[in-house]
């Protein structure tokens, strides 16, 4: 699948650029060749470009970088999709979804009509919505149509839990699941540090399970005491995408927990949501199921549920431009 190696970024934003950033400060190891960025602020994007390309010579990378327009879309590996609305203080991310998807909905259709036959790389929010208004639009495979998902929020989880146990975030193996939003999860019967549960880790230490409710919650909360402090979150999912397209690029087969699409798994269809999942040059390769405790499969149970009703009223939404 991996021709150019080459990446469009539909969205100059701070998340966009985040990204855009860390895959240059990457290097060779990114995959990534050729770097060309899209944005309804034209100029924005050639400032963009030009600020990120002045920047190679102290990079190990060689990528060309460019702005540029959906033509460029025909030949890309991956187009990923950072614009749309931003939360803004007090909103969640759903409240986002009727606007955005109108945005989603546009940008999909440029691109698809360019002839881009790559893969698709949703973070725009709400993203297990967008990723699915992506997918439904393009009509594009389920597997190369994948979102960011849970995986800051994964991410943000193993940084906590490595701080409370003084443990290399390295060494943790946990993960968020379900919306990433306010019904998201952790499964902590399937959370590890090295080859232990956590939970058994707690009760040697004989310290208070109920400290890891405290964990994910901080980790629920981590945006909005971001987005009240600074007014957006960038950083973090930047590097999270960076990863994601490192996987994509270079046939990893390394399990991130994306927005992925369900058909089936965990007794729900139609739906994408945050699960582990294998990536590769293929996008979502397959997902790795798990088996989840009564009280975690109601919990995803209510994950669907949200995002199930909240796609049928963009469905009406978007039906209703035509």
């Amino acid at each position: 699948m991996i021709g150019k190696r080459k990446i469009v970024l539909v969205g100059t934003g701070f998340v966009g650029m985040s990204m855009a950033y860390a895959i240059v400060s990457q290097g060779t190891s990114s995959g990534v060749n050729e770097l060309v960025l899209i944005d309804v602020m034209k100029e924005k994007a050639i400032g963009e470009a030009m600020d990120l390309a002045h920047g190679l010579p102290c990079s190990s990378s060689h990528m060309k970088i460019k702005a540029g327009d959906y033509d460029e879309c025909e030949d890309a590996d991956i187009v990923v999709i950072t614009a749309g609305l931003n939360q803004k203080p007090g909103q969640t991310r759903l409240e986002l979804s009727e606007a955005n998807a109108k945005i989603m909905k546009d940008i999909t259709i440029q691109v698809v009509n360019s002839g881009f036959k790559g893969i698709f790389l949703v973070a725009s929010n709400p993203v297990d919505l967008m990723t699915k208004v992506v997918q439904e639009v393009s009509k594009f495979p389920t597997g190369r149509v994948i979102g960011s998902g849970t995986a800051l929020d994964t991410a943000r989880l193993r940084y906590m839990v490595g701080e409370y146990l003084n443990i290399s975030n390295k060494n943790v193996h946990a993960y968020i699941m379900g919306e990433h939003g306010d019904s998201s999860f952790v499964p902590w019967e399937h959370a590890y540090v090295g080859c232990k549960k956590v939970i058994d880790i707690l009760k040697d230490a004989n310290k208070d399970l109920a400290d890891l409710d405290k964990i994910y919650v901080e980790v629920r909360d981590a945006a909005y005491e971001i987005i009240n402090r600074k007014k957006a979150t960038y950083y973090g999912i930047g590097l999270g995408l960076a990863r994601i397209v490192r996987n994509i690029m270079n046939d990893t087969n390394e399990i991130l927990t994306v927005s992925a699409y369900l058909n089936g798994e965990y007794g729900h269809k139609d739906i994408y949501v945050g699960v582990p999942a294998v990536i590769n040059s293929n996008g979502a390769r397959e997902l790795l199921e798990l088996v989840l405790a009564k009280e975690n499969q109601e919990k995803l149970d209510n994950s669907c549920k949200i995002l199930t009703e909240n796609m049928n009223n963009i469905r009406k939404v978007l039906n209703n431009e035509k």
